[in-house]
């Protein structure tokens, strides 16, 4: 299982506007095959970004999202916003889930050895 952590940071000005993008999002991603859930995170300190959370059975099945014509579709509203609205560029990360208090037997995959994420 991975964990996908996209860090997003969002000029104040614009946090409503983006979070009103995410209750209104187009929920392609949830039918996606291996996709767990996702959720959006709001920093609860000035300067902090936003984190998309995303978990997936396997890092084959988020690349296969990242890859796909429901991807491109999902994200087209992203845009909508100005540049403006965002303070810097976003930061994403990739991290595999070693424990899971809901999955005590969990046993770990070996290793990922990635070179570059692939861009969400």
């Amino acid at each position: 299982m991975i964990a996908v952590a996209n860090r997003i940071y969002v000029n104040p000005e614009y946090a409503e506007a983006f979070e009103e993008r995410f209750r209104n999002r187009a929920g392609l991603v949830d039918k996606m095959p291996d996709f767990i859930f996702n959720q959006l995170l709001r920093p609860a300190k000035a300067g902090d970004p936003y984190i998309v959370l995303t978990y997936w059975e396997s890092y084959q099945a988020f690349k296969a999202w990242t890859q796909s014509d429901a991807f491109k579709e999902g994200h087209a509203k992203s845009g909508t916003l100005p540049k403006a609205a965002f303070d810097r560029p976003n930061k994403l990360e990739i991290h595999q889930v070693v424990q899971d208090s809901r999955e005590p037997g969990l046993t770990p995959e070996p290793p990922l050895k990635l070179e570059e994420a692939p861009h969400a």
